[in-house]
Parts: C-alpha cells; structure tokens; sequence
C-alpha cells in the first residue's frame, strides 16, 4: 500500500465530508502529515481502515438549550457534545461554554484530546462538548438556568463508565456544580465520577484547578532539560489569564521564572518586575476584570490593547488563551527575539504555520496534546477518587501529575526518535505515540 496516498485520501475525505470545519480539518491534518512512518512499520492500520475510523467520531450530539434570562424572556442556545473514540475508556474531554463554540470547534477539540488522552496512560477515550452560550456579564441564577437546562439534554448520554465531561473555557466549578446538581436530580444517582472539575468538599481533586497549567510548565521545563536549562531567571510570556494561565504562572515563578507579560481578549500586560500572582488572581477570578485593571492597580505595569503579548520579549513563551492565537508573524517575532521554548497550555493555540517557523529554527516546541495533558490527566485522578469513594493531599496528587508529565514527556522522545530520527521532534512523538496506543486497541476490539 502506499501510504502518502492512503493519509492523503482520509484527508480528502475528511474536507469532503466536514466543509465549513477549518479547526477541525487543522488538527486531522496535523495528525495524519505524522503517521507516514507508524502506518508504513504498521500496514495493518492502515489496511483495516483505523485512520478513517479515527477522523469520524463514533457519535455526534446536537440539541437545543431553551432557558430563561432575568428579564423573563426566553433564550435559546444549542448544545454539543462528539463522542469521537471510546476504544482506551469512556469519553472524556471538556465542556467549553463561549459564543465561537460550533460543531467545528467541537470536533477539533475532541480528536485532539482522543491522543492527548492516551498519552497520559489513562484509561480514557476522547470527547469534547459545549455550547455557543456566553457566561460573561450574565447573573448566577441565568447561569444555573441554562446548565440545568443543558443537562436536561445531555444526561442521558453520560455516566461514569460512558461519558465523563470536565470544564473548559467558560465552565469552572461554578458551572460544574449547577450541572452536576442537575444530573444528580434527573437520574437520582449521587455518582461522584460522571463529572470532573468539582470543588474539593464534595467529590473533587486536589491540584485540579493548577493542573493544566502546572502540567504545561512540567513539560516545558522537562524539554529545556535535555539542552542542560531550566526556567531559573529565565524571561517568560504566558497569553491569556484565565485558569491555565493563572497557574502557569504560579508554577512559572516556583521554579524561578519570571512571567513578565500575560493578556487577555481586550489586550496584554507587561510587568517587568514580573507578573504579581495575588494581584492578578484578585483581578481575574474575583472582580472578574477585565486585565488593564492591573495595571490601574499595579504602578510600573502597562496596559496595550495594541499587538499582541507576543510582541514582548521573551525566552519561554506559553500560549494558553484559545486556538489559533500564535501566528506566523508572532513566531517570527519570538525567534528573532531569543525564544528558546514554547509549550501549548491551551488547544492547538499555534497555527500550522508558525509550527513550522519554530521547528525551522530548532525551538523547543510541545504541542498542546501533550504539553496540557496534565488537566486531563488529573481529571481521571479524580475519577480514580471518586471510583474509591477516597481523598489524596494536594502534594500526592501534584506529585502524581509532574509524574504523568515526565512520562508524556518521555513517550514523546523516545517515539520521535523511532518514527523519525528526530527526538526535539514533540509533534510527530506526540501524534504517533498516542496513535499507536488507540490504534492497538481498536484493531484489537474489532471494526466497530
């Protein structure tokens, strides 16, 4: 079989078949331009048909939220959720609650987390959800109204042996309680592991909320040191300051770092003296703000709404707002300016394009299926507690993250340097690696 023709063809097929999904198409082709050699030492894979399995998800929900705002007038949003691959574990992937929310996206973010998910060892298959719903401005009790409205729905395709959604841009603990609430009144089960991303008093992990962020530092700083280097007085730049972003800065500076710039969708700060966590925190996840009041609060520090937070110099950059952010022109722009490592906190935050600019010039690059598994890795931590009707300390459960993370880490190396040559090469370690474990177990369990 020729195996450029047969990749070649899945992808053909994939644009036929899903027009109008450019986010998706984005992450199949970044997935399947790595599988040459797998599919070439692996014929059998591609003989039984396991990459046009791979791009079409086993089950794709749509559904209408209804639900009433303060005023009393009736709003309608819709409602997702792709079951794309079960072959590793029950579907497991977030819940994204934000108005670019649509099947596309959707879609993206569920195959991207099928292999992010077998890299971390798990035992959990890939799924992604959400709605186009927007949570900003609006009050708790519309909040409440409209998730229990979405569980309404979606209860009936969940459990903890089918399904298990966590949080995503949009849903935090807030979220997660209203729709836990919901589930546990519909189906009358108090079934602690249906969900993940709960608050510690009733059923959620310790190091949930730093995970994703943490994680993405861990793996940053396990890249840096196989060049002899660490974040010790190292400039940083992290974009975005929600949950990733509040997190990888905290671990940022744990290990020695400064983060001198982060942002948010009104624009980016600089804090030469380095980003003041407490401050930003209070800022963010308080007042809710929007990031220029730091820099009303904090003397020293500056606001633009202008450029981007790439724009601002740095050694390590860690992109951990939303899909597409790092062009070209920014990786550009960090190259000339010294960049030596950028790890993805958020989902495929880097376009194909400025990928390629990073690994032309030999920069240290995890891509986000690996660099932020630590969120999902902790997520099913959190399962194993809930499954055990059990508790760990925060410094167990960290521990067991930085563990995972050295682990993806390693699988990505060492796959790298098999199916190419090339160890730095974290993308194709990546993809390959999780490919290879799901692709073991769908041929093992049949066309199905």
């Amino acid at each position: 079989m020729d195996v450029s023709a047969h990749i070649e063809a899945v992808y053909a097929e994939v644009r036929r078949r899903d027009p109008g999904e450019p986010e998706f198409h984005q992450a199949a082709a970044e997935v399947l331009t790595s599988l040459t050699p797998a599919l070439e030492r692996h014929p059998e894979y591609a003989e039984t048909g396991i990459l046009d399995r791979l791009c079409e998800p086993e089950r794709q929900l749509m559904f209408r939220v209804p639900w009433v705002d303060d005023q009393g007038s009736v709003r309608v949003n819709r409602g997702f959720r792709v079951e794309f691959n079960s072959a590793l574990g029950p579907y497991k992937g977030g819940l994204r609650f934000h108005p670019s929310v649509n099947l596309g996206i959707v879609k993206f973010l569920g195959f991207e987390q099928i292999f992010k998910n077998a890299l971390t060892g798990m035992a959990i298959g890939g799924g992604k959800g959400g709605s186009d719903f927007d949570p900003k401005g609006r009050s708790d009790g519309e909040i409440m109204r409209f998730c229990q409205s979405f569980m309404t729905e979606l209860h009936r395709h969940l459990g903890e042996h089918t399904d298990v959604p966590a949080g995503d841009i949009g849903v935090g603990a807030r979220e997660i309680g209203y729709l836990f609430g919901q589930y546990k009144r519909i189906t009358n089960r108090y079934e602690s592991g249906v969900l993940t991303g709960k608050p510690v008093a009733w059923g959620g992990s310790q190091a949930r909320t730093e995970a994703t962020g943490y994680g993405a530092v861990y793996f940053a700083q396990e890249m840096l040191a196989t060049r002899g280097e660490g974040f010790e007085g190292r400039r940083v730049v992290v974009s975005g300051s929600g949950n990733v972003a509040v997190y990888a800065v905290e671990k940022v500076h744990d290990l020695g770092g400064r983060v001198v710039a982060c942002s948010d969708s009104s624009g980016y700060l600089v804090d030469e003296d380095g980003i003041d966590l407490e401050l930003l925190k209070e800022i963010k996840e308080v007042r809710r703000s929007r990031i220029s009041a730091y820099a009303d609060a904090k003397p020293g520090a500056r606001f633009s709404a202008r450029g981007t937070v790439y724009d601002v110099p740095c050694e390590i950059a860690l992109p951990c707002a939303t899909q597409n952010e790092l062009r070209r022109e920014d990786a550009v722009a960090l190259v000339k300016k010294g960049v030596r490592a950028v790890a993805e906190g958020a989902n495929m935050p880097c376009t194909a394009e400025a990928v390629d600019v990073f690994q032309e010039a030999g920069i240290l690059f995890g891509p986000g299926k690996a660099a932020n598994a630590g969120g999902v890795a902790t997520s099913a931590l959190e399962m194993q507690q809930n499954a055990s009707r059990d508790s760990w300390t925060f410094e167990e459960t960290e521990s067991r993250l930085a563990k995972v993370m050295r682990g993806v880490h390693t699988q990505c190396r060492e796959t790298a340097e098999a199916y190419g040559g090339s160890p730095d090469d974290y993308v194709r370690g990546a993809n390959v690696a999780g490919f290879l474990k799901v692709a073991e177990a769908m041929t093992a369990q049949g066309v199905i």
